[in-house]
């Protein structure tokens, strides 16, 4: 047993170094004062200096935090009120049928996406740009807040809410003061992880953005078809960190959640 535990260890550490490894080299040779990503020279900070100095970048990082903003609360709130909508459902099969729908929408490859969302555009007349990305991130957000949002639903106790509505509660507060606040670890689960997707995209972002208008993961990808140029690596560094803190987050929020569900679950044995 402590043989096979060993070698699945082994295998996880190379699956991981594999997986990394690309990101840490680009991120070691951020700092790289040679220009190059061969032979680092000498430590600096240069890059770094570089991306921050640079005015149309800073524009460009503004409209990808708005973007991300805003489309993480918007579909944050449709997310919660179609997960709503689905767990109160009675029938099986519609109910399944929604479900299904939704998680299409998640596993469905992002070309695919990006193309449908350019191709209504174009015949509804919304011109690309702020407004054609905002839409798109919200609309693959809402699928990805209701799987987080619906897991808490289901462990909610339905004798919370009866109980609520024998002590006279109307329906608008038993949804601000009994249900919202129980799953509210999902909404900030759910939010975290629209915020994350929506900085992270490319492929959907690539077909919707317009002319004079950009997001980082598509600014990175125009200036890497330029050539090698190390302030790309500094900004794709500033960007994994973000994400990174803003998985860090969401870990620490399920984490709560799971601890509270586990003391509520004690205290109602005992």
């Amino acid at each position: 047993m402590r043989e096979k535990n060993k070698w699945s260890n082994i295998y996880l550490v190379i699956v991981f170094a594999l997986l990394y490894a690309p990101i840490f080299y680009l991120m070691f040779y951020s700092f790289n004062s040679g220009g190059s990503m061969r032979d680092f020279e000498s430590f600096t900070f240069d890059y770094y200096v570089e991306v921050f100095q640079d005015t149309r970048l800073l524009i460009i990082v503004l409209n990808t935090f708005v973007i991300a903003l805003l489309s993480a609360a918007l579909s944050t709130v449709l997310g919660v009120f179609g997960a709503i909508a689905i767990h109160q459902m009675r029938r099986n099969r519609p109910k399944q049928t929604l479900l299904t729908l939704n998680n299409v929408l998640i596993v469905s490859p992002d070309v695919i996406i990006g193309a449908s969302f350019l191709i209504l555009f174009t015949i509804i007349g919304i011109k690309l740009g702020f407004m054609s990305v905002l839409l798109s991130h919200i609309a693959f957000s809402v699928p990805i807040v209701v799987i987080m949002v619906l897991p808490k639903l289901e462990e909610m106790s339905s004798t919370l809410i009866d109980a609520a509505r024998d002590l006279g509660a109307s329906s608008w507060n038993v949804l601000t003061k009994v249900v919202l606040p129980y799953i509210k670890p999902g909404i900030f689960a759910g939010f975290f992880m629209a915020l994350t997707y929506s900085l992270d995209d490319f492929a959907v972002t690539f077909f919707v953005t317009g002319n004079g208008f950009s997001t980082l993961s598509v600014e990175i990808y125009s200036r890497a078809r330029q050539g090698v140029s190390l302030s790309i690596n500094a900004l794709s560094t500033l960007l994994f960190l973000f994400t990174i803190l803003l998985v860090i987050g969401y870990y620490f929020i399920n984490r709560r959640s799971n601890g509270g569900a586990g003391k509520a679950g004690k205290e109602g044995r005992a």
